[in-house]
């Protein structure tokens, strides 16, 4: 390497630095916001154009409203960051980007995804009003009390899933509400569960964490996890009625099964700490979920 290339490489901008706030945006989780494809996909109807557009442009006005809520969260949490071995790294608790700055894009965010929600739909506009101000509520102040913390964070999940329903005009079954609840619960408890198990006594620097013993937490996934199969399960059974021989419905709760037990390890080590990491890079659970998507859509589109 000549010199010149050496002097070139070393005031190259460091990739991690180029766009502080779009990081403090967090992109990588909007992977959680393809919660909206699952009443589309649960009613058959994904393949409509219409229900097909509303529901890219709910997916991108939810990523919006979540790039709200992360960024007005990193600002509210910077100094309990600052004692985090990974969230330290963040934007605002790094330094890199100016909590005024955070907060503005926050707001603009915020007025927008509600903005364009109520122009998609209204009930999806309130929806997405919703979700901004459950979140809110969360990060001022409801994120320090126990249970009412997870409840929170759960309905988030919950909101993404209800809002393809709402954008759509797609009405939501007892089923489907079950099982998005409980699941969400499932996915929020598991990721307690780690950051408790893999901070150790760390844990005391996170707020959040101090109401919860791994043990309360883990008989809080295990609850969650038995509701949502016991839901799914009904579901499953319910559906089975003359929808095809072999009986798709049935067959689909092996690896909606497999696939919570396999998510249920990532917890028991510790390392469901980020949902969306698991959903990302776990190949057996991706497997698991193609397995699983295909046979419900042979049960929907066998109707």
């Amino acid at each position: 390497m000549t010199s010149e290339s050496v002097r070139d490489a070393a005031t190259a901008p460091d990739p991690r630095r180029i766009s502080p706030l779009l990081r403090a945006m967090r992109p990588r989780q909007w992977v959680k916001n393809v919660l909206v494809l699952a009443a589309p996909l649960a009613a058959g109807r994904i393949g409509d154009a219409d229900v097909l557009m509303t529901t890219g442009l709910a997916f991108v006005v939810f990523c919006a409203a979540s790039a709200a809520v992360y960024l007005g969260n990193d600002v509210r949490d910077a100094e309990e960051d600052r004692r985090h071995p990974i969230k330290q790294h963040r934007p605002v608790a790094a330094g890199t980007l100016a909590p005024a700055t955070a907060l503005i894009a926050s707001g603009v965010l915020a007025v927008v995804s509600t903005g364009a929600g109520i122009l998609v739909a209204l009930d999806f506009g309130i929806t997405v009003a919703v979700y901004l101000a459950v979140q809110a509520s969360y990060t001022l102040g409801l994120k320090h009390q126990p249970v009412i913390d997870l409840a929170c964070v759960a309905s988030g999940f919950l909101l993404r899933a209800v809002a393809g329903g709402v954008a759509s005009g797609i009405a939501l079954s007892p089923w489907f509400l079950l099982v998005a609840s409980f699941g969400s619960l499932f996915m929020v408890a598991g990721k307690r569960f780690s950051e408790v198990y893999t901070l150790g006594a760390a844990a005391e620097t996170r707020r959040s964490l101090h109401g919860y013993s791994e043990s309360y937490l883990r008989f809080v996934w295990s609850m969650a996890a038995s509701v949502t199969v016991l839901a799914y399960s009904l579901w499953a059974f319910t559906e089975a009625g003359g929808h095809g021989d072999p009986p798709w419905a049935e067959l689909s709760v092996a690896p909606f099964v497999v696939g919570m037990l396999r998510y249920a390890v990532d917890i028991d080590r510790g390392s469901a700490g980020a949902p969306e990491d698991i959903v990302l890079e776990d190949r057996v659970l991706q497997v698991l979920g193609l397995m699983w998507s295909v046979m419900v859509a042979l049960v929907v589109y066998a109707r």
